[in-house]
């Protein structure tokens, strides 16, 4: 009784104090991430559904990444601009729409078009998101905000990648009905809890100094550059990952969709509790170790086979991912003035836009070209020189970082 109640301390203690308004941002992600299904099963699809080859189907996804990163930079703008409610409230929409239509695209080009834009007005959602909720979160409780809108989203994708891998073996079609179907189900939520838009922060007053320029913090734009590389990795998930799984280990769709399930239970279970047990070491360094574990689960991959095998691979590299993901958007928040958070966060969310823009025709050319060997073992030797860089970080504003 002495461990459940330990234990059941220490879970109150990492989701305690957090507003309201997280925890209602946290549930509109939830909704939405648990139909975003068809971006992980699109490989799949377009190779066996249309025949495209691997690198059409890179391509496609490519796609995604480049309207994306349009996205990202406009979702920023549109913030300041509309607010950064009403701009995911017209992205949750958008994209739902979008995801709908997709279905009914039949030829390669107007694959790409409606990937294109589904894209960038799904992409547009995250800064604001982001700046949402740094600016309802008080800077001492940020780290658990942004950990709980991640555990918000991979709880979702606990339920997204099990539940379609099942679909997908019935018909591919209800992908895309399920994933743009929640997405508007988050909208209509997200609109019921928030009525009405209301300004987060004071705006800057006239005779306060102006802002920093992004383009001259050079520890941001390292982190910026860092952030990319990671992306890279981080994108094999959506691409290279299930294809090898179907190939090499010849993994069915609902199997694939488990090891994915894996990843995010663990996520749901101890990402919280970590971030919280972590929160007095430097983010630079909880990060560091955590790119390191994600490009060694990645490298282990090609050494064994079996499902038991390559759950332990996954859980080598969500140890990862749990370090190095919701820290990587802590250390970025808290390094940031307000007055220009917003655009340090879609600098931030455009650095993986661009990563899923060119990781995908990246990772299926390695793979198709030298093999996936040389795919996976590259992606332990980006881990290292990651975490040589994170090690290497100095900042002088913020010990903390």
């Amino acid at each position: 009784m002495f461990i459940l109640k330990k234990v059941f301390s220490l879970y109150k203690e990492a989701y305690s104090g957090l507003p309201k308004e997280a925890w209602l941002l946290s549930l509109v992600e939830f909704i939405n991430r648990t139909g975003s299904m068809v971006l992980f099963f699109m490989t799949l699809y377009l190779t066996q559904t249309f025949n495209f080859s691997t690198t059409q189907a890179g391509q496609v996804i490519s796609g995604y990444g480049l309207g994306a990163l349009l996205g990202s930079y406009l979702g920023g703008k549109l913030t300041d601009v509309l607010g950064a409610y009403n701009v995911q409230k017209i992205s949750l929409i958008l994209t739902g729409t979008g995801f709908i239509l997709l279905e009914l695209m039949i030829s390669y080009w107007l694959i790409w078009g409606m990937m294109f834009f589904v894209g960038m007005v799904g992409e547009a959602l995250h800064p604001a998101n982001s700046t949402a909720i740094s600016q309802v979160c008080p800077p001492e409780l940020r780290t658990k905000g942004f950990a709980l809108n991640r555990l918000a989203t991979n709880l979702g994708f606990t339920i997204g990648p099990v539940v379609g891998g099942y679909l997908a073996l019935i018909n591919y079609s209800l992908l895309f009905w399920i994933d743009g179907i929640t997405c508007l189900l988050a909208a209509v939520i997200f609109m019921l809890f928030f009525k009405t838009a209301r300004p987060l922060q004071e705006p800057r007053a006239a005779s306060a100094p102006p802002p920093r320029s992004v383009w001259k913090d050079f520890y941001f734009l390292k982190v910026l550059v860092f952030t990319f590389l990671l992306g890279i990795i981080f994108v094999q998930l959506f691409n290279t990952f299930p294809l090898f799984f179907r190939t090499i280990y010849g993994f069915k769709e609902n199997r694939i969709g488990l090891l994915i399930a894996i990843n995010t239970i663990l996520i749901v279970l101890f990402e919280m509790l970590l971030m919280d047990a972590l929160k007095e070491k430097k983010l630079a360094k909880v990060i560091a170790l955590g790119v390191l574990l994600f490009g060694t689960g990645f490298a282990l991959m090609p050494l064994g086979r079996g499902f038991i095998f390559a759950a332990f691979t996954v859980v080598v590299w969500t140890m990862g991912e749990i370090l190095s993901i919701p820290s990587l958007a802590t250390l970025i928040a808290n390094h940031s003035d307000d007055t220009v958070r917003g655009k340090y966060m879609g600098l931030f969310s455009f650095a993986f836009a661009l990563a899923v823009t060119v990781g995908p025709t990246i990772g299926a050319k390695i793979y198709a070209s030298f093999g996936p060997n040389a795919l996976w073992f590259g992606c332990g030797g980006m881990g290292i020189l990651l975490f040589l860089g994170f090690t290497s970080l100095k900042n002088n504003r913020d010990s903390k970082d």
